[in-house]
């Protein structure tokens, strides 16, 4: 991935304030209880790709053992820091999420807004899926979002944004690649933080978010032990329509080794 997110940390709550991450995680919750197996002995759910903790906090308020895992120390920093103020028992760990590597196994994983298609290679989203399968036990759920071509197209495009978070302006540009089949969107965001006076440092980052086709992500599912549930509007938890944004996939996981 191009970007460590460093400086898109200090600004990601205050840009993500529409997301409803208790409303989300209920609903994550609903099909969890739908989908997962009454007698799990493992009551151990991993967020991974956890950004700043606001969605694994909302799981541990939930009564589940979490685990946040996120490739970014900055991102981390964010999330210990609620931690702290909330005292939720949260457990952080900064890994490459296709490198995870845990002590045991546990019985869901959530993947939540479009973490998957940040990475820039298919065999990079197959090998988080093998490394999830293989800590997961028999029978383990997991849940993960990906942004659809329809969003890269028609919503991000070549569309610029500015948003004002508190003491400071975003400038969220976008570049659109329509010739290549994954659509990537080039994401440059400039901040510009107010100082003292008419004075502002402005700092940048800059990354790229690729699809991943419905038809692809089901084969690599299956692929790698996973059983596909069912497929959803990523936002409404209704059934998916031409214009979804984000697909929201429940898969089974067969269990990988067991883990000493």
């Amino acid at each position: 991935m191009t970007s460590s997110y460093g400086v898109f940390a200090q600004y990601y709550d205050a840009l993500t304030r529409n997301v409803e991450y208790d409303a989300r995680a209920e609903q994550l919750c609903r099909l969890i209880e739908k989908h997962l197996r009454a007698d799990m002995p493992e009551h151990i759910l991993l967020d991974l790709a956890c950004g700043t903790g606001s969605l694994s906090e909302a799981f541990a308020r939930r009564g589940w053992d979490v685990i946040g895992i996120d490739g970014s120390a900055e991102m981390l920093s964010e999330a210990l820091d609620k931690k702290y103020d909330s005292g939720l028992p949260v457990q952080y760990l900064q890994q490459d999420m296709r490198s995870l590597d845990l002590y045991g196994t546990i019985a869901v994983t959530v993947c939540a807004l479009d973490s998957l298609n940040h990475l820039p290679q298919a065999a990079d989203v197959r090998r988080v899926m093998e490394r999830v399968n293989l800590f997961s036990e028999a029978g383990a759920l997991f849940l993960f979002d990906v942004n659809t071509a329809y969003k890269h197209r028609c919503v991000l495009a070549d569309n610029c944004f500015v948003y004002e978070p508190e003491g400071a302006v975003c400038v969220w540009r976008n570049a659109l690649d329509e010739t290549a089949p994954e659509y990537p969107v080039t994401i440059r965001l400039d901040f510009f933080e107010q100082l003292e006076g008419r004075k502002y440092l402005r700092s940048a980052e800059e990354f790229t978010e690729r699809i991943w086709h419905p038809e692809l992500l089901e084969a690599m599912l299956a692929e790698t032990g996973f059983t596909l549930l069912e497929v959803l509007d990523g936002d409404t938890f209704a059934p998916h329509v031409p214009e979804t944004q984000r697909l929201l996939y429940v898969a089974k996981a067969s269990g990988g080794q067991h883990i000493e």
